[in-house]
């Protein structure tokens, strides 16, 4: 089906008393398997591309270095994959901008086809934040885009997103947030955590978020709290790789039970990368370890150098980028990729499953309504936002 504003799955979140995952890709056949994994369960999907997600899928390998022109690039293939998929589905599925890191960054993922969008003044002052905000909100709205801001800094690393320490939400800022951007949806701090290594007893602060929710409903505000930096990292996953070779340290996340917890106290959206990461990394050094001749593969062959010389690394772009043809736009030129592709997505899907049961979203696609970009633009040129 379509493609729906990321505002219509959260209100079914909302309405219904779970939360959606949302969660993060960086290849077409990650795609293909976030899109299958939710079709399977008939979960509503929000499928998430980071700003520098969109230069990597751009071309940039060194996408921290990812320029504007690299970024409008990428986005086009991801909107272009993720519409793909969608369009052979029967679930309604919303393609998000995970941390946009400016003005020009959301215009290019929504003119790619994001239906979402995040900007991240956390950074900023609360005033310049504002004003961000309601920029990004007034060009989205106008399109029909959903806009997710954050307000509070979460401690830890994740593509361009940097953090010593947390510095907690404060609700009755939040409540003066939405008001004054008329953004969607808030990401908080409330005791996430960035990055695989999250600490070994992580505790989220839930009072936070009932603290804003209540207010919200006195307010009658209608919008939703995100949960960002949540990936659970499974410990059986690190503890595989490692046994495979690799150097992974201090590498824990959220409890799972933390997370199904605060899914009833007013988080509607919460999002996971890490997880998939490892278990893609997982399967490609299986892979290798299975199959001694792969190792002098033409076309993946360097992919297990990689896998061999970046021992301490998890994330798969540091790994995968002699077959970006594949990555970019799906080409499978032979077996060998291919079977990379399988690994890539059985990953992706293992790290997803669980998480849609256990957050409650299995089941739930007929909750979402089916609205256009369109159709939502009128609703906000109605609203005056």
């Amino acid at each position: 089906m379509m493609l729906v504003p990321m505002r219509a799955i959260l209100d079914a979140a909302d309405k219904n008393g779970y939360a959606q995952g949302a969660f993060n890709v960086n290849a077409v056949c990650q795609v293909k398997a976030a899109v299958d994994v939710h079709q399977i369960l008939r979960s509503p999907a929000i499928i998430q591309g980071a700003d520098l997600a969109n230069g990597f899928m751009g071309g940039r390998t060194d996408f921290a270095n990812s320029t504007l022109e690299d970024k409008k690039a990428g986005a086009k293939n991801i909107g272009a994959a993720v519409k793909k998929y969608a369009a052979d589905s029967d679930i309604p599925v919303a393609l998000h901008l995970d941390h946009g890191k400016n003005f020009d960054s959301c215009i290019a993922a929504i003119e790619g086809g994001y239906t979402s969008v995040m900007i991240d003044g956390s950074s900023l002052p609360f005033d310049e934040n504002v004003e961000l905000t309601r920029e990004v909100v007034k060009y989205a709205h106008e399109r029909g885009v959903t806009v997710e801001g954050e307000l509070g800094v979460l401690a830890g690393v994740e593509d361009h997103v940097f953090a010593a320490t947390s510095t907690y939400t404060n609700p009755l800022s939040a409540i003066d947030f939405f008001k004054k951007t008329g953004v969607d949806a808030l990401a908080i701090s409330y005791g996430t955590m960035h990055g695989a290594n999250k600490g070994k007893n992580a505790v989220i602060r839930k009072e936070i978020a009932i603290a804003i929710k209540e207010c919200m409903l006195h307010e009658g505000i209608e919008g939703y709290l995100v949960s960002h930096g949540s990936s659970t990292v499974p410990q059986y996953i690190v503890e595989e790789i490692n046994a495979l070779g690799g150097e992974i340290t201090n590498a824990y996340g959220i409890d799972v039970d933390q997370l199904v917890e605060v899914s009833h106290c007013g988080i509607n959206k919460i999002n996971v990368d890490t997880d998939l990461r490892l278990a893609v990394t997982r399967n490609m050094k299986e892979l290798f370890a299975k199959d001694a001749a792969l190792r002098n593969s033409a076309s993946v062959g360097q992919i297990y150098e990689l896998l061999e010389t970046k021992k301490s690394a998890f994330d798969p772009r540091a790994f995968i980028t002699p077959i970006m043809d594949t990555i970019m736009y799906g080409n499978v030129p032979d077996d060998d990729v291919a079977r990379i592709c399988t690994c890539i997505e059985d990953g992706v899907k293992e790290a997803i499953a669980p998480l849609l049961v256990k957050f409650g979203s299995y089941g739930k696609a007929p909750k979402v309504e089916r609205v256009t970009i369109d159709e939502m633009a009128e609703r906000y040129r109605k609203a005056g936002i």
